[in-house]
């Protein structure tokens, strides 16, 4: 089992901008003084930059174009809907917000089959959707796939008995907590684990600081620890410039890279600079419209595949 792909699939925006449906529960989103078609361009700019960015160090990105109909502000985002295993499983999960639910797209698994992956079973967790359930992906779930565990901040896009469903199906531990952010002197639940915590082969990214209960940052820890994990700190500052949407990926000759956008690069200290590039070097491209409008950054643009090949 591995931990890390070199092989991602990304979706191309028509249509970015600040999606009001998601922007409920997403405090990182943030208005910019740009129409929307203006905002778009600029996202499809960022886009472009950052899979050059990523084919230039040797990773096989497959680029999708987003289709104009229907409206999907938030296909820059697919890891939250769909997620490739490497037993040939695809999973297709239940959104929060109606308009992310359009993104879900069939043509997607008929392309990487021509591709020459191999798909053997699609598990869609969809259904929940009707009892008002939600799991967004690998932005929900963040897996450790050596250990076969599965870390996960609840939210209104993050249900318990999903997590625990998803660990039995695919038989991992869940790591469960609650992680928080300050919003207007409130704490709030974070709406996706993945922006506060990066799993690498041997390190993770954490920002402790958002788990409030102190027996729940004991035991993800604790889990960390027990697994040989290099554990790497980060402040909830730091984390709103997205230094914990991080993604590690093989490039050519399966070289390590972590990947990351230029404001959580900008964001951090030297010394935890030096000791991610202990494990590897760091790739950044600038995504500060994705960021500001979409509320999420790097990770989240990025569908590991770990589908077998033919």
């Amino acid at each position: 089992m591995k931990q890390i792909t070199n092989t991602i699939l990304m979706i191309r925006p028509v249509q970015f901008r600040m999606n009001e449906q998601t922007a409920v529960n997403n405090y990182f989103m943030e208005d910019i003084d740009l129409q929307n078609n203006a905002i778009n361009l600029k996202a499809q700019q960022e886009f472009d930059t950052f899979v050059d960015v990523l084919s230039n160090i040797g990773i096989e990105v497959i680029v999708i174009e987003d289709t104009p109909v229907p409206d999907t502000p938030d296909s820059i985002f697919p890891n939250n809907w769909i997620s490739f295993h490497s037993d040939g499983t695809v999973v297709i999960y239940p959104m929060f917000a109606e308009n992310r639910r359009e993104e879900r797209r069939d043509d997607i698994l008929e392309i990487l089959e021509a591709k020459g992956f191999r798909i053997e079973n699609v598990m869609d967790y969809t259904s929940a959707e009707k009892e008002g359930l939600f799991l967004e992906g690998t932005g929900s779930i963040l897996m450790d796939r050596v250990n076969q565990k599965v870390y996960c901040a609840l939210s209104d896009r993050a249900h318990e008995e999903l997590v625990i469903e998803f660990c039995e199906d695919f038989e991992c531990t869940p790591v469960i907590f609650t992680a928080y952010q300050s919003v207007n002197g409130e704490r709030l639940p974070i709406y996706h684990t993945n922006v506060m915590i990066c799993m690498g082969e041997a390190y993770a990214v954490i920002c402790l600081d958002a788990i409030d209960d102190k027996k729940e940052r004991k035991n993800v820890l604790d889990h960390l620890k027990q697994d040989g994990k290099e554990i790497i700190e980060i402040t909830e500052e730091q984390m709103h410039h997205f230094a914990g949407n991080m993604l590690q990926v093989a490039g050519a000759s399966d070289k390590r890279y972590l990947i990351m956008s230029t404001s959580a690069y900008n964001s951090l200290r030297p010394d935890q600079i030096s000791t991610l590039e202990k494990h590897n070097p760091i790739v950044h491209s600038p995504l500060d419209t994705i960021e500001t409008c979409g509320g999420g950054s790097a990770r989240c643009m990025m569908a590991e595949v770990f589908l077998p090949r033919q």
